[in-house]
Order: C-alpha cells, then structure tokens, then sequence
C-alpha cells in the first residue's frame, strides 16, 4: 500500500505536468490581440469598400466610373519579359499581387451594378424604344392622338356594397368614333393590362381605338407614371395628348392638351367641347401642333377656340360685306 507521501508527490508532479502543456497568460493575450486587430481590420476594409461603392453609386454613373478606374484595373495586369533578372520578376509579382485584389473588386462591383441598373430599367423605363409599330406610307400625314383613361374616358370607383365600378364620361362614345375618321387614336394609361383591357373591351366595341398602352409603357421616376410622347414612334410635331391630368402626367407638356378631369358629373361636356378644335386640326394638318397648343396656354382650349372661330367668321364676314360695297 502506498504511503501518504507517495500519493501526495504523485499529484503534485501530474500538477506540474499540466502547469507546463498550459500557455501562459501573456501568449494568451497577445493571440487575443493578434486576433482583435485582424477582424478590426477586416470590418475596416470591408467598410471602407462599402462606403467607396456608396459614394460612387451615387456620384458617378456607371460608364465614369468604368472610365476612371480602366487606368487602374489595366496596371494590375503588368507583367515583365522572361529575360529580366529575377529581383524584377519578384518586384513584377508582389505589383501584380497587391494590384489584383482591388481590380478585381472594381471589376465586381462593375457587373453587379450593370446587372442591377439593368433589372431596374425594367420597371422604370418603358418596355419598347418603339412602342407603336412604324405608320403606313399612306397614313404619314395622319395626327396621333393619345388618350388617358382614368378621368378622361372613364371614372372608377369602389364601394363597400358592391365593390368596384367603372362609368364611362358623356360623350365618350361619340367622341371616339367621330374623331376615329381623322385620327390614330391611342390609349395611354398608367394602370396594368388587367385593368387597362377590359374597360377597352367594353367602351371600344367599334373598334375606333388603334393601339393600347399600359403601365409597362410608362416612365417610372419620382414615385409616379410618366406618358413618354418620345416613344412612340411619330413625329411629335403630329403627337396630341389629352388627359384630365395632362401636364402632370406627360413628359412632353408641350404636346398636352389639359382637360377637366371627370369625376361622375351628369352635366360634362368636356369631350365633346373639344370635337371641333381637334377637327379643325386634323383637317388642316399644321405644321407643328406643339406651335398651336402654345398659343392656348393658360387658357381653355375649347372655349378659347369657339371664341376664335367667332371672331374669324365675323372677320371673314367683314371681308365679304366690304368686298360687296366696293363691286357696287
């Protein structure tokens, strides 16, 4: 049997054993700080890099800044000739080393913001550079007239009891298939096919509408639905767009003609207020209508032409009563 001594040197030696395979407090801590700098240093890095794309997301377009960093990207491809000493091959190698890293980042960055931009003009930009296919030979001389629908051909609403509703304007029916005979006309609205196609169906079955245009069509900026006359594929000195939200709604206002936007009054005479003026313009083809919308600014255009076609009858018939007298 061992003796009480014998035990006790058996368990301090083992205590020393284990005392030698343990690292000392210092290595510990120098290992921790070793390790704190490296992730310091990482998040720093990765945040500087971040806060780079940031700035030139947001300073430069896409095309400057590939412009201003090609320098850069191309020096990291530099490269010596097989017939150097080897202290410019190593120099050559720890250049290429430290340029590659960043180059390649540069270059990431590069197609993920392409790839994005690209995903998002999707839904910003219209769908086609062309969106109506190009006119007949014959139909060259012919206006196109661009339609809203909401509060210019119809008014929706929805209530509790009966869900939605869609009521077409006085006069709707007439307006399109008498102007139809003059003009192309084209539907142009910022609310989706779903939307867009049925009440077509249902308001043009005479067929007096050409074309249909929806969301997709649009420019989306600032939150809203631009009309992009620009296109269209047709001369813009050719281009009338009516809507009860015209000027506001159009990126060319210079092509907008800004009616009262409907909302289910019986008494509205707006569209078919407007027949002769848009008559008169199609019969007698000016030669940029944007010249003639300027000359109505600020004013009503269907009243303001009533009044000047009084005017240019009473002239007119001046004219003639003077021309009387002097035969006589």
């Amino acid at each position: 049997m061992a003796s009480a001594s014998t035990i006790l040197n058996e368990q301090v030696a083992r205590h020393q054993d284990d005392g030698s395979s343990s690292p000392s407090p210092s290595n510990a801590a120098s290992s921790g700080r070793f390790w704190g700098f490296f992730k310091f240093g990482v998040f720093g890095a990765l945040t500087g890099a971040a806060a780079t794309a940031g700035y030139a997301t947001y300073a430069y377009t896409l095309e400057e800044v590939d412009e201003k960093t090609k320098a850069f990207r191309k020096s990291a491809e530099y490269d010596v000739g097989d017939d150097v000493p080897a202290l410019d091959k190593f120099q050559a190698m720890l250049h290429s080393a430290s340029m590659t890293v960043p180059a390649k980042s540069i270059e990431l960055y590069l197609d993920l913001r392409r790839a994005i931009e690209e995903h998002v003009r999707g839904f910003t930009e219209p769908s086609s550079e062309k969106l109506l296919p190009d006119l007949h030979p014959l139909e060259q001389h012919v206006f196109t007239l661009v339609l809203d629908l909401k509060e210019t051909l119809v008014f929706s609403d929805w209530k509790r009891e009966r869900g939605w509703r869609t009521f077409k304007r006085p006069g709707v029916d007439a307006f399109l298939e008498h102007l139809a005979q003059f003009y192309e006309i084209v539907i142009y609205s910022d609310q989706p096919p779903m939307y867009v196609d049925p009440i077509l169906e249902r308001l043009d079955t005479k067929g007096c509408i050409r074309y249909r245009l929806s969301s997709s069509a649009t420019r989306y900026q600032d939150g809203k639905h631009y009309r992009d006359l620009s296109k269209l594929n047709r001369d813009p000195s050719r281009i009338l767009y009516v809507s009860g939200h015209a000027l506001e709604s159009s990126l060319q206002p210079e092509n907008s003609v800004q009616i009262k936007p409907w909302k289910l009054e019986a008494d509205d005479t707006q569209l078919l207020d407007l027949i002769p003026f848009l008559e008169y313009v199609a019969r007698h083809r000016p030669a940029d209508i944007r010249t003639v919308i300027a000359s109505y600014q600020g004013r009503d255009i269907a009243t303001e032409f009533i009044e000047r076609s009084k005017d240019h009858q009473k002239r007119m018939q001046d004219q003639r009563q003077q021309n009387r007298l002097w035969r006589r």
